[in-house]
C-alpha cells in the first residue's frame, strides 16, 4: 500500500457521486486522505462539472443513479474522456478492467464494497498515472532483457546440445515426413517476456488444420476454471427475486442478455487449453510429446533470445491477451522459457485451474535466480523419462 504521503504527491483526483450523505461520509472517511476528493449528489452535478473543465482522474458512481447513462451522456456531449469510471452497483460482483481498446478503465464494485479491496485498486489506479506520466510503463516494456548471466548460459548450452543431437534432428525429421503430410516443424506466433510477440518452433506432432478443431473440443478443456460454465438466463436473480424486468440489459447477437449474468459466465471461462487423448495427435506425434523431443527444435528459440532455458511457457496471442490486469500481468517479467515451475509442478496432473497456472508463473517470474533455475532443470530431466499422457 502506498503511504499518505505518497499517494498525495500523485495528485489523484476523486470524483465520488451518491445521493446518500452517510455513504458519502463513509467514502470521504476512508479515501480522503489517499486522494484529492470531490463529492457530488447527483449524475447531473458530476456531468456539470466535467464539462466545465474540472481536472479528475477517477469518478466513483453509485450505479443507481445511472452508471451507464453517465457513461452515455459523457460520449453524447463529447465531454474529455481520460479518466477512469468505478460504478458500485448493489448486485455486482467486483470486476476490474472492463473496457473497449484504448478506452479508459471501467470497473464494478459492490456498493458495500470491501475496502482493502477496493484502496489496493485505487493504488494501482494512483502509480499507473505516474507512470503514464513518467513514461514509465512502455520504457520497462522496451528494456526488459533476460538477465545477462542467464543469457550466457542459454548461449552455451543451447549452441552445444544443438551440436551433440543434430543426427537425433535429422532422424525425427525423416520419420515426420513418413508418417504423415505436412512440414516437418510447426511455428506458432507466441507472446514472451514483456509481451514480445515471437514465432516458437516444435516437430509437428498434429495434423494440418489441428487448430480449426479447438472450437469443437472446450468440453475436453483440463484447464478448467472453479465456476462450471452455464448460459446466462434472461434475467439474473436479483431481478427475478423482485419480480422486475431487467436492470442491467445489454444486447448481444441480437438478444437481450442480463450484464451481471454475462460477467459471471465470462469469469467462469478458462483461459487456458490442453487436453488428454488429443484425437488431433499423430502417432508419432504421441511419442514425441511423451518424450518432449517435439521441443528440441525451441534451442534454436532460445540460441535466439526469444525464451530460455527456464521460464514462463510463451503463450499464444489469444491467451495472453485476457492476462492484462496487474495480478495477471506479473507472469510476463519473466522470461519466456522451455521448461518452468509450473511445469515440473503441476504438469500432467487433472483438473489444474488457471488460477493455480497464473500463481506459479507470477512466482517463478518473482523469485527466479540461477540456483532456482538449476533445480527446475534437473527435475525437468527427470519428468523427461516419465510417460504423461498429456
Amino acid at each position: 500500500m502506498l503511504s499518505e504521503s505518497v499517494t498525495q504527491e500523485s495528485d489523484f483526483h476523486v470524483m465520488y457521486v451518491d445521493n446518500d450523505p452517510e455513504r458519502s461520509f463513509d467514502f470521504y472517511q476512508a479515501f480522503s486522505k489517499m486522494v484529492h476528493l470531490t463529492t457530488v449528489t447527483s449524475r447531473a452535478e458530476a456531468i456539470m462539472r466535467l464539462q466545465a473543465g474540472e481536472a479528475v482522474d477517477l469518478v466513483v458512481i453509485n450505479d443507481a443513479l445511472g452508471g451507464l447513462k453517465f457513461l452515455n451522456t459523457v460520449d453524447t456531449n463529447q465531454i474529455h474522456y481520460a479518466f477512469s469510471t468505478m460504478l458500485l452497483s448493489a448486485d455486482a460482483e467486483t470486476d476490474i478492467n472492463i473496457q473497449s481498446e484504448g478506452r479508459p478503465t471501467i470497473d464494478v464494485f459492490p456498493l458495500e464494497f470491501d475496502e482493502a479491496a477496493l484502496r489496493n485498486r485505487l493504488t494501482y489506479l494512483i502509480r499507473r498515472k505516474k507512470y503514464n506520466e513518467i513514461g514509465h510503463e512502455l520504457e520497462s516494456a522496451k528494456n526488459q532483457r533476460i538477465p545477462i548471466g542467464k543469457r550466457l548460459f542459454d548461449i552455451i548450452l543451447s549452441f552445444g546440445l544443438l551440436l551433440a543431437i543434430s543426427p537425433i534432428l535429422i532422424v525425427v525429421a525423416i520419420l515426420i515426413r513418413l508418417d504423415s503430410k505436412g512440414p516437418i516443424f510447426y511455428k506458432s506466433r507466441r507472446i514472451g517476456m514483456g509481451y514480445k510477440l515471437f514465432d516458437m518452433y516444435k516437430f509437428r506432432t498434429m495434423r494440418t488444420g489441428a487448430d480449426k478443431l479447438i472450437a469443437g473440443m472446450a468440453s475436453q478443456n483440463m484447464y478448467k476454471s472453479a465456476q462450471p460454465e452455464q448460459a446466462p438466463d434472461e434475467l439474473c436473480e436479483a431481478c427475478r427475486l423482485a419480480n422486475t424486468d431487467c436492470q442491467r440489459p445489454l444486447f448481444q447477437d441480437n438478444m437481450q442478455v442480463c450484464e451481471i449474468q454475462i460477467q459471471r459466465l465470462r469469469h467462469s471461462k478458462a483461459m487456458f487449453m490442453k487436453f488428454k487423448e488429443d484425437p488431433r495427435v499423430t502417432r508419432l506425434g504421441k511419442f514425441l510429446r511423451n518424450t518432449s523431443i517435439d521441443e528440441l527444435p525451441q534451442f534454436i528459440n532460445i540460441l535466439k533470445g526469444d525464451m530460455s532455458f527456464v521460464g514462463n511457457r510463451p503463450l499464444p496471442p489469444y491467451e495472453a491477451e485476457k492476462l492484462t490486469t496487474t495480478a495477471y500481468a506479473r507472469r510476463f517479467a519473466a522470461p519466456a522459457g522451455l521448461t518452468g515451475l509450473w511445469q515440473v509442478t503441476k504438469r500432467g496432473k487433472a483438473g489444474v485451474s488457471d488460477q493455480e497456472r497464473i500463481q506459479l508463473d507470477a512466482l517463478y517470474a518473482k523469485t527466479y535466480s540461477f540456483k532456482t533455475d538449476l533445480i527446475i532443470l534437473i527435475r525437468t530431466v527427470k519428468a523427461v523419462f516419465q510417460k504423461e499422457n498429456v
